[in-house]
């Protein structure tokens, strides 16, 4: 008999199922916690065995510590503070608890963002090439993995091709971060613990692995899948 896991996913404003479906993968021994900040549930996270941050809009500039009220493609209702709040208190209750931690383009620059980094407003603006979903189908480019990283080793290639949907990017890195994977444009496409000594699993990406065409046999899809789950069932 396999080990029940439970994982938390945090809340997203739009296509949300495709985490769900992707982490349960039909797998009845996987159970899923929805956390959101209208829930208001961190108290949810002490019964998981691994955190999903999802992506979705745009974290509020003043938390690192951007004066720009104005943008192109910001939010047109505004940021979710709350959101950004409660999300910040799931990943900080999941390092205190030992939580695999798995974060996903938003969930990626959130981390980077509490941990002390900031981000790029806007790709296209700084000259950027686009990174944008337009309409229904998610941008295609490959990225080149950085050797001897926690994602070189759960991937097992040096390059790929991932999905890409988003019009912001990590900036400054934290400095308890370090880039693991980089765009042809020179985008940071991931990052990790510079030093995971004491520290629980983390492996943050910016693309969308929960939803690229490839998905079962894409190495940057399937074999983050089976990472994060196997760290939670330890």
């Amino acid at each position: 008999m396999h080990k029940k896991i439970t994982i938390g996913i945090t809340q997203s404003e739009a296509r949300f199922e495709n985490y769900q479906s992707w982490i349960h993968g039909g797998d009845q021994d996987i159970e899923l916690i929805t956390l959101s900040s209208e829930k208001q549930n961190t108290d949810d996270v002490k019964r998981c065995n691994g955190i999903l941050l999802s992506g979705g809009i745009d974290v509020t500039p003043a938390f690192y510590n951007s004066q720009r009220t104005r943008y192109p493609h910001m939010p047109k209702n505004g940021w979710n503070r709350e959101r950004d709040l409660f999300e910040m208190k799931v990943f900080q209750l999941a390092e205190e608890n030992g939580l695999p931690v798995l974060a996903i383009c938003r969930g990626m620059q959130l981390v980077n963002v509490f941990l002390g980094g900031s981000l790029v407003p806007d790709l296209e603006e700084t000259g950027k090439e686009d990174h944008k979903r337009h309409k229904e189908t998610d941008v295609v480019h490959r990225v080149r993995i950085t050797p001897g990283s926690l994602l070189s080793s759960v991937i097992k290639t040096d390059t790929g091709e991932v999905n890409s949907a988003h019009h912001q990017a990590v900036d400054a890195v934290s400095n308890l971060l370090l880039v693991n994977c980089l765009s042809a444009d020179g985008v940071i496409e991931g990052v990790e613990w510079k030093d995971p000594n004491g520290k629980a699993p983390l492996l943050c990406v910016q693309w969308h692995p929960e939803r690229m065409a490839d998905k079962n046999n894409n190495p940057l899809s399937e074999n983050i899948r089976n990472w994060f789950l196997s760290g939670a069932a330890k």
